[in-house]
């Protein structure tokens, strides 16, 4: 079991950055991928990027690639977004979620733990 709580949300004018991180409890948060989401109130969750693992390779969904960057680093228990070129349209709370499966999965189901969330809003 691994327990997940996101910061580094807030803000940000259009254009700007912003790092999420995703701080895990336990010794076995090297055997999940992380994945992030977001949601806005009265839409689904939406998958944004994730991370494998064993070998760190990454998935983005196609709204973000080229501006965001997920990473981890095993040895400190956490995963990261980078946010870089920040639109109106990413305007959310983002969580991150764990999983054992063995691809990197975009739907929420496949997520067996969750953080509570963290808001970012762009407005200028």
């Amino acid at each position: 079991q691994v327990r997940l709580v996101e910061s580094g949300g807030g803000l940000v004018q259009p254009g700007g950055s912003l790092r999420l991180s995703c701080a895990a409890s336990g010794r076995t948060f090297g055997a999940y991928n992380i994945g992030w989401f977001r949601q806005t109130p009265g839409k689904e969750r939406e998958f944004v990027a994730a991370i494998r693992r064993s070998d760190s390779s990454t998935r983005y969904a196609d709204s973000v690639k080229g501006r965001f960057t997920i990473s981890r680093d095993n040895s400190e228990r956490r995963a990261y977004l980078q946010m870089n070129s920040l639109n109106e349209d990413d305007t959310a709370n983002y969580y991150c979620a764990a999983s054992t499966a063995i691809l990197l999965e975009t739907a929420p189901s496949r997520y067996s733990y969750w953080g509570q969330g963290t808001q970012v809003t762009v407005a200028s």
